[in-house]
């Protein structure tokens, strides 16, 4: 609702200044002559008082002083009056010292007009700021209500946001201090602000004194290790903590109203962004066909969004789910993007549809990210994350090999590495495969290549932990424990997965695409793994509440096929660098193709009759270090166990 907001008309400002002019002179005239009223008789202050009047009416009609809104009087304001005085006195001592109006009496003596300058910037000043304190006064006294908040100050940004804020009648909240990460900035105050510093004993004094309950931070990066630990202090004096969106977004006009938001736990998981700096990614998609199979998946959909700053000739969107197809296909058209993109649905387990795709668009990249990932549906399902894991990614390497694709860059997941489960050893039988394959064709390049001159599709595969955000990840789901009041459910206390952004992940598929040269399997430094009960304790504490009291944490045991610890890399398996210090090259073992070849055509063989016992031992055979846990098919280990 729209509040009407009392403004001093400008003619009355008018009246008030050329009041004050006419009071300052005669005040300035008393007490240069020490109030002696016999000493003023050679001074006519009636017609000193209307020359003053006439010029300084003049002078404030051609400098517009009486334009401003009082109760925001500033710096310029301040400025103009000092300007308008200056030229007045100038004109005084003119008409004073050039006796125009009497020969002998000089109506404007030096003395005078100092005194005059003085008293009439004291008096046109002192009421402006009266006014601006009195309007201050009164907007405090109406938002003793309001929230009290600091906000974390790193220059002009938290200053124009604190006016912002301040200055809304609107706003629920009120800006009463700043929170610098400097001590210089201790005890100093900005704009009448008091500000205080980012340690314990000022964050506390900052609480006493100041009675916060909420901290607001640009919405600004932030190193996430500094906004982690700031966080941490401030849930600890159970202050919360928001994201406020950032000034630019005001001018510009995207956003015309406070807007807070609360800080997710990817912003503080969240590590410093890989810098890529492999100029032959833009060389390797501008102006190509990509595919993009699971395009509707969180994966997938942003390997589409990134793709699509490279300039494709076009982009191929392959998934079989209709309405996220839908949306992601809304989504690009609203960037005002001129690559074509174009939506195909179809399942990359029906090789008809897929080689129909091929013949239509002959993509030069293929990034293959369809697949089936909860490990638990997949324990349930084996023959079916057989089917869509390892046929679906046999059939697009046999594409793209036969229709020509320069690059084939595969999805896969830690869960390959020495797996227990279904889901992740059908990932790795998927690696297995393709690694064979690409040393397969390879081969026959050598021996045909001088013949034909083309090079052989590379196949690339790339491997990560954990992303936040993906469907079906834990930070959702918490997420939705959280408003719905609890509990959380953790499967087991120990529990520790390795985390990564969606946006990251998909940096490195395009990366390990760009420098790839085929069999590779890349690899990336997630650094520290995490435990999933801190995780969901931590969560719980940004939203205000107490783990254990306000919100329970419950272990409702480890998931058939789940492991405490995830693993990126094989204990058999090493390393090399790349560029990057956080990119290596896993050396794998190598395979027969022949031998690969025949064991994977009786796996989906089984599979496709949708056997379940019998798939997952032929699975076993394939992958040898495939050890279930906390499964049915623990049976199928007792043998490995005894050996």
């Amino acid at each position: 609702m729209h509040r009407s907001s009392w403004i001093t008309p400008s003619w009355l400002i008018l009246l008030l200044d050329l009041g004050c002019s006419v009071i300052a002179i005669n005040l300035a005239f008393l007490l240069r002559l020490n109030f002696d009223m016999e000493a003023l008789t050679p001074y006519p202050l009636e017609k000193i008082s209307s020359i003053v009047l006439g010029i300084h009416l003049v002078l404030s009609l051609l400098l517009r002083t009486y334009r401003g809104i009082v109760r925001h009087t500033s710096l310029a304001d301040i400025g103009n009056i000092a300007c308008l005085n200056i030229i007045s006195c100038c004109i005084y001592l003119s008409i004073g010292y050039s006796h125009v109006l009497d020969p002998e009496v000089n109506y404007f003596p030096l003395s005078v007009v100092l005194i005059n300058f003085f008293i009439t910037s004291f008096l046109l000043l002192s009421y402006r700021l009266l006014v601006k304190w009195i309007f201050k006064y009164y907007k405090n006294f109406r938002s003793v209500n309001k929230v009290r908040a600091a906000i974390y100050h790193n220059g002009l940004t938290s200053l124009m946001l604190r006016k912002a804020i301040n200055e809304n009648p609107e706003a629920e909240i009120r800006i009463v201090a700043f929170l610098a990460d400097t001590n210089a900035h201790a005890g100093k105050s900005i704009e009448g602000t008091p500000v205080y510093a980012f340690r314990k004993g000022q964050l506390f004094k900052m609480v006493k004194q100041g009675k916060i309950s909420l901290l607001l931070i640009p919405d600004e990066h932030l190193d996430p290790l500094h906004l982690n630990e700031l966080v941490e202090e401030c849930i600890a004096l159970n202050i919360k903590v928001q994201k406020i969106i950032s000034v630019n977004q005001w001018i510009d006009g995207t956003q015309n109203s406070i807007q807070l938001k609360d800080i997710n736990i990817e912003d503080l998981l969240e590590r410093s962004v890989i810098d890529i700096k492999n100029e032959q990614l833009n060389h390797e998609i501008k102006h190509k066909s990509i595919l993009v199979t699971g395009a509707a998946g969180s994966i997938g959909s942003e390997i589409v969004r990134q793709v699509i700053r490279y300039e494709p000739a076009v982009i191929i969107l392959c998934d079989k789910a209709e309405t996220p197809l839908h949306e992601l296909e809304l989504e690009m058209a609203e960037t005002g993007t001129n690559v074509p993109i174009i939506p195909f649905i179809g399942n990359v387990c029906d090789k008809s549809r897929m080689q129909q795709l091929f013949e239509v668009y002959a993509p030069a990249i293929v990034y293959h990210a369809a697949a089936y990932k909860h490990v638990p549906m997949m324990e349930k399902n084996p023959s079916i994350a057989v089917m869509n894991n390892v046929l679906g990614t046999k059939i697009m390497a046999e594409l793209a090999a036969e229709f020509g694709a320069e690059k084939f860059v595969m999805v896969s997941t830690d869960k390959a590495v020495n797996p227990t489960n279904v889901m992740g050893a059908s990932k790795r039988i998927a690696e297995i495969f393709t690694q064979s394959f690409s040393i397969k064709i390879n081969e026959q390049f050598k021996k045909t290549g001088p013949v034909f001159g083309l090079p052989p599709t590379r196949f690339i595969t790339t491997r990560f932990g954990n992303v936040l955000g993906s469907n079906g990840s834990v930070i959702p789901r918490f997420k939705k424990q959280l408003e719905s009041g609890g509990p959380l459910t953790v499967t087991h206390p120990e529990i520790t997965r390795y985390f990564m952004t969606i946006p990251e992940a998909c940096q490195l598929v395009l990366e390990a695409g760009a420098m790839g040269q085929g069999g590779e399997i890349f690899v990336f430094d997630m650094g520290k793994p995490m435990k999933v009960a801190d995780l969901a304790k931590k969560m719980i504490r940004m939203a205000g509440k107490e783990p254990g009291r306000d919100i329970q944490i419950v272990y409702s045991g480890l998931r058939p096929g789940e492991k405490l610890y995830e693993e990126l890399l094989n204990n058999a398996e090493n390393t090399l660098p790349t560029y990057h210090e956080k990119i290596m090259i896993a050396k794998v073992r190598s395979y027969s193709f022949a031998e690969v070849d025949e064991k994977v055509t009786q796996l989906i063989a089984s599979a496709q009759q949708h056997y379940l016992t019998p798939t997952v031992a032929l699975m076993k055979k394939l992958v040898p270090e495939f050890i279930s846990k906390n499964s049915a098919y623990e049976e199928l280990d007792k043998d490995k166990i005894k050996m």
